[in-house]
């Protein structure tokens, strides 16, 4: 294939490469230039999220994505606990930190450790717990005769400290309530 391939890079390794391809007819030249790049965890660029919410019996993943060459090596803890894999929580290799059916003792402050053999870094972040949204009056099937008006209610309860958006679709698409406006009403009750 004409395919150079070098294993366990070093700095020696960094220069400028030529591959010269040559038959019967002549000969040409392709350069180019190999960088080494290294260095040790850093998360000025993409630091961890400071609060992060999660709802009651969900899922959340906490990214941790910091910069370094070579790939680095992740930890996690919670407060001083060091976490581990286990049922509910994942360390996945990408450094991210997955924790399922979330409950109110999962709340605190999470710090994902990173490291190189060029260094290592922490960032934290606080996770929340919030109340689930639940809807708690679903739409009802309804027969309407060709002409007549149909109304449909949907009701839901969510976490006081975070908004509530609705939104209603037909046959998976969204209803655009400004569009069509002279076929649907919105009611939004408080």
């Amino acid at each position: 294939k004409g395919e150079l391939r070098i294993q366990s890079l070093t700095f020696d390794d960094a220069g400028m490469y030529q591959c010269i391809a040559e038959n019967t007819h002549g000969i040409i030249y392709a350069n180019a230039e190999l960088k080494i790049v290294a260095s040790p965890p850093t998360f000025e660029l993409n630091p961890m999220k400071k609060k992060i919410l999660a709802a009651k019996g969900g899922r959340v993943i906490i990214e941790c994505k910091p910069k370094a060459a070579p790939k680095p090596k992740f930890s996690w803890s919670k407060g001083t606990e060091l976490l581990v894999n286990g049922s509910r929580i994942r360390i996945w290799d990408d450094g991210s930190l997955e924790i399922i059916n979330i409950t109110k003792l999962d709340e605190g402050r999470y710090t994902c450790f990173a490291e190189n053999n060029r260094g290592k870094a922490n960032s934290t972040g606080v996770l929340e717990m919030t109340e689930a949204t639940r809807i708690t009056l679903a739409p009802l099937n309804v027969d309407v005769t060709v002409g007549e008006n149909a109304t449909m209610q949907c009701i839901a309860s969510h976490d006081p400290t975070l908004d509530l958006t609705f939104i209603w679709s037909l046959n998976g698409f969204v209803i655009d309530f400004e569009k069509e406006h002279e076929h649907y009403e919105r009611n939004v009750m408080v």
